[in-house]
């Protein structure tokens, strides 16, 4: 590729033009990348939630659960199905793999369930979601006002509402915490009778009245009209005035008013009761920029609503988004700054350094414009991925730079000494610029969370090393003819300023330190492998020492509360309980904001339903707190508190990429006993396991419910059956939907009721059953008793199951799952009874295999590389044992620094494949190159490494510093992915270079000279025998030649 160069040379304006184009595109291009915390993932699972009001746990499995299991058996994508069944919902889960069309697979399960929809009750109308990460909202506002919330609710949803709505890149809006009203007639049995008004009676007159039917059209004239017969119902005035029968409206009989739904929960925001207001960004909108058009409004709207309204934010992806995007940048310039800094001490230029460093903006812009091309965001992956190619892409621009800078010493024509400085490096650049791009390829190879997470980071790596490949070639000799000079001759010939030039080489430090250091490894070659031997060695026995996780904590500010108080709790008490911990939570100076939401699951969101037991808080804290400390200290409070159930300070919200320290065991068994002691065992191991806090069990203790055991014998007598009997129980709690009308501009349910329900199992037993003319108690047809059943059923691809769950306190995650699994295996459980690890561990080990496959396939392409440009299979070897040594530094480093070794840093050991080879492709090309020329393999190999020093040390030191600031986490945002990647590739680069420069020589005098010795032995063979004797004795002259070393 070095005609890139010469064509450059030719076309020096040209090539000035086209640079000045790409960074006046990029300007343009960069403000318009959206901002995000993280790179948009649709997740692999898609859910059917199917509400089945009033009905219990073990119903809602038989007749909603099962058949819905059994229909998406059919779709072939789908990995395993998971149920949950609750009081009054049924939530299945399916998962498939990453990369599956998310729309296909809706539609699929939407087609199964439509087959079976006579197969369901006919109150059951099961319903399909999925999203990505893009359906997390970009802020969260909470929404108090003293007086009428009814009122309240109304202007949030008539004046925020459209105001919110109509702002560019807002998908939706949604107010929530809003109580639905319904149209509630309450029958009065006293009048209803006597008139002979009935359920069907008002249900026949709603349905004969209040519709609209187009009748035809009438000719008025020259005027065409038509007609219209009937109307809407406008009013609760207008209901009271329906005939019901001959002589009686409804008023007459019933009476009818518009009453909020019974409250199952309860919201408040840093005490007060509350709205939320949720807005989500569309796919293509950007969050940072509507989170701070929206708080810039926020006092307008508190003055649009009145009174004394106030919005505050409890969720906002914009902090911390900025943050960590402005700190990562940070960390990049100080990291651009260090590498252009270094290559000034080693060039002593300031012209050469500026020619030199003009590759970074460039590929960095290149990269850039990539990504907007892609419609990738600018998040921590993308952005840690150019702040670790900024250490990267002067690479090349140094090695090909430094060999000019040579040429030009050497006295040489400018234009003859940039094209043949640029033609010697060219194959070893490109060389080694392919290994380290060809090391991402198997990215794509890495499939779940890890690989849909890091592919962005990939590309952005990928492109921005082409980029300064393209940029050493092109620009670089471009600027190096405009910028540098060649060496005064002073009447010299070439060859005496060569010379001369050489001789100030050798004595420089670097070589005076280094010529020694090669000569004696080359010489005593064994003692040289018995040294890397022992340092391989130690590099086994240290990663033994290494902490595991999979991903670490992000440092976000907004993390969760969850408490649970026993089942059965009623919403009054959960609420009371709730409080104490509010409490705390104002008391702390370092919290900005908290919301909490009493009588909420996991199924809320999905229509699913809610359990009165459980109470979810949002807290964000202020930007200075420290996090860490705030959790611990929360969860030492809240541990102190009596008569406030289970508390579980949890991880940070809103990430959309599940929790990183849980840890979960997934029991099955075939009989439920069975299943609820091996859930004990494991509970009890998980609980004495050091490391792991705040264990349960989802197959929780029976929840207290009444029973009504219809005596069939005696409610036969009065024409009566279980189902009449149910239905009838069913309506005086819930009432009975009728249809719906639209009152006051709003679609309503209509609900029939009977009087209040019965509020305690004494009214229930006394319910008056209407029976043939007569009414009768429920207590004389029915046994009404307290009972216990399930709270809810799991099941997992068809089996009943249980998950026993924990979270990991310690940074190694890895150990503590590994003395988790022992005790685990140690434990009797009972037959048929299996007890496997999950969760977090289940993530970990899945990532480390695939990226260990990735790790094995990239040595592979690196390998292919290597031979396509040495012509050899010998050499590629040698060169590929700098990289097991590139561990011995990265593991160093992790431990030095008590990094745990996780998917980010495996990340950086993938892309320490391709860096570490990369010198060592400079050395061995020179060195092949020097040999061509005919010097013996010793010679070539320690004048190759005498050249080469000072490239290899140039590239090594300036991409060490360049990350420098990122290892260290200077400004101590967004670190969690980028910072161990840093840390592993400086150790790495450390190790390598230095094993670069004397293991790879030593091996390759090793090898070359013994093939080098049989090779000229062959030639002179032939020249002894008597056929040859007039030939002339080369082959021996040769021998003669070499060095004692190499022989």
């Amino acid at each position: 590729m070095s005609f890139l160069a010469r064509l450059s040379l030719r076309n020096r304006g040209l090539v000035a033009l086209v640079a000045i184009i790409i960074l006046g595109f990029g300007a343009i291009a960069i403000p318009s990348l959206k901002q995000q915390l993280l790179p948009s993932l649709s997740f692999p699972a898609a859910f059917v939630v199917a509400p089945y009001p009033g009905v219990a746990p073990d119903l809602v499995e038989e007749q909603v659960t099962k058949p819905i299991e059994d229909a998406l058996q059919a779709i072939p994508e789908l990995e395993n199905i998971t149920s949950t069944s609750a009081e009054g919902s049924a939530t299945v889960t399916v998962s498939f793999a990453f990369g599956t069309s998310i729309d296909e697979i809706t539609n699929k399960i939407q087609t199964a369930l439509n087959r079976i929809a006579a197969q369901l009750p006919t109150d059951v109308d099961p319903q399909v979601i999925a999203g990505s990460t893009d359906d997390l909202p970009a802020i969260v506002l909470a929404a108090t006002k003293s007086g009428d919330q009814d009122a309240f609710a109304n202007q949030l949803t008539t004046v925020v509402v459209p105001a919110l709505q109509g702002m560019e890149g807002v998908r939706s809006v949604e107010v929530t915490g809003v109580q639905d009203k319904n149209l509630v007639i309450t029958l009065d049995q006293a009048r209803a009778g006597p008139a002979g008004v009935t359920a069907q009676t008002i249900t026949a007159a709603l349905q004969a009245n209040g519709v609209s039917i187009p009748a035809g059209t009438v000719t008025d004239g020259s005027r065409a009209l038509s007609v219209q017969v009937g109307g809407a119902i406008a009013g609760i005035d207008d209901l009271k005035k329906l005939p019901v029968t001959p002589t009686s409206t409804l008023g007459d009989v019933a009476t009818v008013e518009l009453t909020p739904e019974a409250a199952t929960s309860v919201t408040r925001t840093n005490g007060n009761p509350s709205f939320g207001i949720q807005v989500t960004a569309s796919p293509d909108g950007n969050a940072v920029q509507i989170s701070n058009e929206i708080r810039d409004r926020i006092a307008d709207l508190e003055k649009d609503l009145g009174g004394d309204a106030a919005l505050v934010s409890v969720f906002d992806q914009a902090p911390s988004v900025e943050k960590s995007i402005s700190s990562l940048t940070t960390e990049g310039a100080l990291g651009l700054l260090f590498a252009v800094l270094v290559i000034l001490i080693f060039l002593l230029s300031v012209r050469s350094t500026l020619v030199t460093a003009v590759s970074i903006p460039m590929s960095v812009v290149v990269a850039l414009i990539a990504l907007w091309v892609g419609d990738y965001s600018l998040n921590l992956l993308t952005l840690g991925a150019l702040t670790i190619a900024v250490g990267r892409v002067v690479d090349d621009s140094i090695v090909v730079l430094e060999n000019i800078k040579r040429h030009l010493g050497y006295g040489e024509e400018k234009q003859h000494a940039i094209l043949t400085g640029v033609k010697e490096v060219t194959g070893a650049v490109v060389a080694s610029t392919l290994t380290t791009v060809a090391v991402f390829a198997p990215i794509a190879l890495v499939g779940g969370f890890v690989g849909e997470l890091f592919r962005p980071f990939a590309v952005t790596v990928a492109v921005a090393l082409v980029a300064s490949l393209v940029v050493s070639l092109t620009l670089v000799p471009v600027l190096s003819y405009w910028f540098l000079r060649p060496t005064r001759t002073g009447g010299r010939s070439s060859e005496e300023i060569e010379a001369t030039a050489l001789e100030k080489e050798r004595r420089s430090p670097l070589q005076r330190a280094y010529l020694p250091v090669i000569r004696f490894a080359t010489q005593r070659r064994l003692v040289t492998l018995a040294a890397g031997l022992v340092v391989f060695v130690l590099t086994l026995f240290g990663a033994t020492f290494l902490k595991t996780n999979f991903i670490d904590q992000d440092g976000q500010r907004e993390f969760t509360i969850a408490q649970e108080l026993a089942v059965g709790s009623n919403l009054a008490a959960t609420d009371a309980a709730a409080k104490k911990v509010e409490t705390i939570l104002a008391g702390h100076d370092t919290i900005e904001a908290y919301q909490v939401t009493i009588g909420s699951s996991a199924g809320q969101g999905w229509g699913g339903a809610q359990s009165t037991n459980t109470a979810n808080f949002s807290v964000t804290a202020k930007e200075d707190a420290d996090v860490e400390k705030l959790k611990a200290d929360l969860r030492s409070e809240t541990g102190a508190l009596t008569d406030a159930g289970t508390i579980k300070v949890g991880d940070s919200s809103g990430g959309g990429g599940g929790s990183t320290d849980g840890l979960e065991v997934v029991v099955q068994a075939n009989r439920t006993e069975d299943l609820t002691a091996a859930a004990k065992l494991v509970q009890d191991a998980m609980t004495g396991t050091t490391g792991i806090a705040d264990v349960e069990s989802n197959l929780a203790a029976s929840v207290p419910r009444v029973d009504v055991a219809v005596r069939r014998d005696v409610a036969a007598r009065y024409g009566l059956s279980d189902a009449a009997i149910g239905q009838i129980v069913a309506a005086a709690y819930r009432g009975q939907t009728l249809t719906r009308l639209t009152v006051d501009g709003q679609q309503r349910d209509v609900v029939l009721r009977f009087g209040a329900p019965p509020a305690s199992i004494e009214d229930l037993k006394a319910l008056q059953i209407p029976a043939g003319g007569e009414v009768v108690r429920l207590d004389a047809v029915a046994d009404v008793k307290e009972a216990a059943g399930p709270q809810q059923i799991t099941r997992i691809d068809g089996e009943r199951s249980a998950t026993v769950s924990g979270r990991a306190t310690g940074s190694d995650v890895g150990a503590t799952s590994t003395e988790l699994q022992k005790r685990l295996d140690a434990l009797a459980l009972p037959a048929g009874a299996t007890a496997e690890l999950g969760g977090v561990t289940e993530d970990q080990n899945e990532a480390f295999q695939q990226l260990g496959l990735a790790m094995l396939a990239a040595i592979a392409i690196v390998f292919i590389i290597m031979v396509a440009t040495f012509r050899s299979l010998v050499q590629p070897l040698i060169l590929l044992v700098s990289v097991p040594f590139a561990a011995t530094g990265a593991i160093a480093l992790l431990l030095i620094t008590d990094t745990a070794l996780g998917v980010p840093a495996l990340i950086g050991v993938l892309m320490l494949i391709g860096i570490v080879v990369t010198n060592a492709i400079v050395l061995m090309d020179l060195i092949n190159q020097y040999r061509e020329q005919g010097m013996s393999v010793r010679d070539a190999v320690v004048e190759g490494g005498r050249r080469r020093l000072r490239p290899i040390l140039m590239t090594a030191v300036a991409t060490i510093c360049a990350l420098l600031p990122m290892a260290l986490g200077i400004t101590g945002e967004g670190g969690f992915i980028s910072q161990p990647l840093a840390v592993v590739v400086i150790g790495g680069l450390v190790s390598s270079t230095l094993l670069t420069l004397v293991l790879v020589p030593t091996l390759y005098t090793m090898v070359e000279g013994r093939r080098e010795r049989k090779r000229l032995k062959r030639r002179v063979q032939p020249e002894a025998a008597p056929v040859a004797v007039d030939e002339p004795d080369t082959g021996r002259h040769r021998i003669d030649e070499l060095e004692p070393a190499d022989r």
